[in-house]
């Protein structure tokens, strides 16, 4: 299955096999207001990014509503205002703007020097981050397991990444260029986190998100690049399921296939070259950045990377653009089981979710008649931890929450929801949705007010 030219892709930090092991996140979906902007045209962030003469950044605050951007609260050059999401952002954002300007020679995502909109405190109790094809959006965390996504710089840096990959290659968000794209996000976090510490390979923990989980859950990190599957091993979310070689491959169709389980494998590839790089080269350009940082920028940006490629065809593209580290660039990316330029057995290259069969009329509106018998079933997996959380409920039960979803249940059409939903946004949420046997897998993003509702009251997320 291909995904449509018409879907973009929705990036969010939390994976969603971290979701379905927490299953008590309060992040609720876009409401259909953003939804039908996105569609009908450019938000006033956009409005923002094309203004000629405008700021290289702005930082806004969404205070704690779904509405983008919010308030302008802080632009370049400005002073810190003393809101630790708001001063955390124009920190990160400058950072990773003088990564790709000063490393890079690239001005801005888009090389030609467009302004960056910075959404903070968005949501309440949302415990992701992503970028929506206009600007960087953060929640402030569930303040259980998560705290700000702001914190961790790296973050940030991911979530540029993603506009970066947007403006460049245009990997699609399935499958092993989807998981390309997450890795791609991982290696300029990795890049902007260690060229601010100044830490060469040898020196570098090679997590993402450290400092992202509050005290006492058992983590290192959401992501170890070095040791994919190491970053944590707690009672609520489980044991860090990324693999980090093609043996341990998982095809599944959760996140679009996997996209933040199997970035693993190429990150592994890029911490290992980056350690080859810098033993050959003990001065500046053997740092991450400077190294394979920049071999991996070069065939990101050098037109041998499309939308489609998969893990093998990146692979040849570094070893490309290695120059004299051709071979230890290989050599990584063996030791992955991953062959430049050879197809990838066993492994899908793009996919999509697909769609079931629409259910019945619905009903009036602000009816709470609607089917007596049938279950709803909603699985959420996606978002930048790759957490995934599910539930059900049975019509035909004496559940509190029954009335309410049988008029909702009358009235959605799982279907066609689906069928017009924008393209997948990076690090966004993704539901799987069963209602009464209407089946389809629909973006946070394309939700509306109903579903919205029908999936709040599903996962039960105002109490957990």
């Amino acid at each position: 299955m291909t995904l449509g030219p018409a879907r973009r892709p929705h990036h969010c930090f939390v994976p969603p096999y971290l979701q379905r092991a927490l299953g008590y996140d309060a992040t609720l979906a876009v409401d259909e207001a953003l939804r039908s902007a996105r569609l009908a045209g450019p938000s006033p962030a956009a409005t923002l990014i094309t203004t000629p003469g405008a700021p290289a950044w702005t930082v806004h605050d969404a205070g704690s509503t779904t509405t983008l951007p919010g308030r302008p609260v802080r632009a370049t050059g400005e002073p810190a205002v003393g809101d630790a999401a708001v001063d955390e952002a124009a920190t990160g954002i400058a950072a990773s703007l003088a990564l790709l300007l000063e490393v890079w020679g690239r001005d801005s995502y888009d090389g030609a020097g467009a302004p960056v909109s910075l959404s903070v405190h968005y949501g309440r109790d949302y415990a992701n981050a992503f970028w929506d094809g206009t600007q960087l959006v953060f929640g402030d965390g569930d303040g259980v397991v998560f705290d700000r996504f702001t914190k961790p710089v790296d973050v940030l840096g991911h979530e540029l990444a993603h506009a970066l990959t947007e403006h460049t290659a245009g990997l699609v968000y399935a499958d092993q260029p989807g998981a390309l794209n997450e890795h791609v996000s991982d290696v300029v976090a990795a890049c902007l986190k260690q060229r601010l510490l100044d830490q060469r390979p040898d020196e570098a923990d090679w997590l993402v998100g450290e400092g992202l989980f509050l005290p006492g859950v058992q983590a290192r990190g959401l992501r170890d690049m070095a040791r994919p599957g190491s970053a944590y091993d707690d009672p609520r979310l489980g044991r860090d399921p990324q693999p980090g070689h093609m043996d341990d491959f998982i095809v599944t169709t959760d996140d679009h296939g996997g996209v933040h389980l199997n970035s693993g494998i190429p990150n592994r590839a890029f911490h290992l070259a980056a350690l080859a790089i810098g033993a050959a080269d003990p001065g500046p350009a053997g740092t991450s950045w400077a190294g394979a940082g920049q071999v991996w920028y070069d065939a990101l940006t050098g037109g041998a990377v499309g939308p489609l490629t998969d893990f093998a065809g990146f692979a040849a593209a570094t070893v490309a653009a290695a120059g004299p580290h051709a071979d230890a660039v290989a050599e990584a990316w063996a030791a992955v089981g991953v062959t430049p330029g050879a197809p990838t057995a066993g492994a899908p290259t793009a996919g999509a979710p697909t769609a079931g069969t629409p259910a019945g009329s619905p009903d009036e509106e602000g009816s709470t008649t609607g089917p007596t018998a049938g279950v709803v079933r909603v699985r959420r997996t996606g978002g930048f931890a790759g957490l995934a959380t599910e539930a059900d409920v049975d019509l035909a039960s004496d559940d509190p929450r029954v009335p309410e979803l049988r008029g909702l249940a009358g009235r959605v059409d799982v279907s066609a929801v689906a069928a017009r939903q924008p393209e997948p946004q990076p690090d966004r949420f993704v539901y799987d949705l069963d209602v009464c046997g209407d089946c389809a897998s629909v973006g946070e993003q394309a939700l509306t007010p109903d579903l919205a509702r029908l999936v709040e009251l599903v996962l039960d997320l105002r109490h957990r």
